[in-house]
């Protein structure tokens, strides 16, 4: 009996997937047939999905709400859409596209349009992974030259470091005691020495 599976993605644990649960609610996917991934769709390396591939078999079907939720690297994605297609002999249903909905039109004219409206959807979904990357390296140069810090603040120096380096590199203690003295590891006093002397 031909089964129904669901997948769901988002790129970090913060997003929602609250929008790509109601669309595959409304398509009648059983919830112990819906397959979550919190996690970037650059590759096709994701726990859920493995684990989903593994499941689909000839005649089953798989609903995606949308083709960047599918995947966002277009080679990868036409390769993933065949493997499924063709190898595995399953159907893939991308709710947003009603174009892409490989259960009719098997016959030569739908599966070239529906191939033609893939590899566009999918150019366009690697696009906007590009424009995003892109977007928030101008957004950090832009920030930087305002002076923005981004990583960690840095913990202000304990009071008694300017003596304890003192004594250390006037020879009367040791590189660890000092660090000792002031609650850092050695490295970071180290560290620390070398950028106040810069």
């Amino acid at each position: 009996m031909c089964k129904k599976y669901g997948y769901v993605r988002v790129s970090s644990r913060e997003q929602h997937i609250d929008r790509q649960l109601t669309a595959l609610e409304a398509a009648d996917i059983p919830t112990r047939n819906i397959y979550v991934d919190k996690i970037s769709g650059k590759d096709f390396n994701r726990p859920s999905y493995r684990r989903l591939l593994k499941r689909l078999k000839q005649g089953d079907v798989l609903y995606v709400k949308s083709i960047d939720r599918l995947g966002r690297n277009y080679r990868e994605i036409i390769e993933e859409w065949r493997r499924i297609t063709k190898e595995k002999q399953a159907d893939i249903v991308i709710i947003d596209m009603p174009l892409l909905d490989t259960r009719g039109g098997k016959n030569l004219i739908g599966t070239f349009i529906s191939d033609l409206v893939l590899q566009i959807l999918s150019f366009v979904a690697e696009n906007e992974r590009a424009s995003i990357r892109r977007r928030q390296q101008e957004g950090i140069a832009a920030a930087q030259k305002r002076g923005v810090r981004f990583g960690r603040p840095c913990k202000p120096l304990p009071d008694n470091f300017w003596q304890q380096q003192e004594l250390w590199q006037a020879g009367k203690t040791t590189l660890k005691e000092a660090a000792a003295a002031c609650g850092m590891p050695v490295s970071t006093f180290y560290s620390k020495v070398k950028s106040v002397h810069k």
